[in-house]
């Protein structure tokens, strides 16, 4: 691999330090907004009121995942949490297809045993069959964020785990991580959604809650998932939000 030159090295740092910059600003405006939720709230805003405004705050507030739905998905279960156990201390392989494209997987079972036994059990159930893959990013963060089966990024399967699993020391998440989503400041908010990660990324981890936790990696598709998906950005010019093309899970199979 070629060496950096010296330019290449000072605009990667200029790039990490205005996400860093971005993260901060963030971090701001969430405490604003939970201070002005709680100021409504104390005068006695409508419940409907409320719920509209909680589900823009779901939208916005979060530098990653939307907070998910306390309800159940129809026909999800419910009250439930597979057994850590099922991941069987293992390196899980298999194929998750999406928008036609196969992409090779490893989960690790012994790094993630929670969040790679929740993922075995929906995968096997058919639960990701047919879901589409509602986020994609592509400014400092280059993810594809799937797996909620209501499509807006506040669902989920009808339960929620933590704490973060085999998050990365260095805060890096390399292309072809995959690791699970879950709310900012909510460790224990992990459900179904999880994102893949196209091209090298740093996600600060949070104080006394870590980081993602990543269940394994794509072995083989990623550069095909670029040219089929990532290439044709996202909608309206953003660069964080829905695909400009409509991403679907075909199948999720492990073994």
């Amino acid at each position: 691999m070629a060496k950096k030159s010296k330019s290449q090295e000072k605009a990667e740092r200029e790039r990490l330090r205005a996400y860093r910059e971005r993260q901060r600003a963030h971090v701001a405006q969430e405490t604003r907004r939970k201070r002005d939720n709680r100021m409504w709230l104390s005068i006695g805003i409508p419940v409907v009121a409320l719920a509209i405004g909680a589900q823009v705050l779901f939208t916005v507030s979060s530098p990653f995942l939307p907070v998910p739905s306390s309800s159940s998905t129809p026909g999800a279960p419910t009250n439930f949490l597979p057994d850590k156990s099922t991941s069987e201390d293992r390196v899980w392989t298999g194929e998750l297809v999406v928008n036609g494209v196969p992409l090779g997987v490893e989960l690790d079972g012994k790094a993630a045993p929670q969040a790679v036994a929740s993922t075995i059990y929906l995968a096997n159930k058919g639960f990701y069959d047919g879901v589409n893959c509602h986020r994609l990013t592509t400014d400092a963060l280059f993810v594809l964020q799937c797996g909620d089966p209501r499509g807006d990024g506040t669902g989920g399967p009808g339960y929620y785990y933590g704490p973060v699993e085999n998050d990365p020391i260095d805060e890096l998440y390399p292309a072809g991580t995959i690791a699970m989503a879950r709310q900012s400041g909510q460790p224990n908010s992990i459900g179904s959604q999880f994102f893949i990660v196209y091209k090298d990324t740093v996600l600060p981890s949070e104080p006394g809650i870590g980081g993602y936790s990543v269940i394994g990696r794509v072995t083989s598709g990623l550069a095909e998932l670029e040219a089929a998906v990532i290439a044709g950005g996202v909608a309206g010019g953003a660069t964080d939000g829905r695909p400009n093309i409509e991403t679907i899970i075909g199948s999720f199979k492990l073994q």
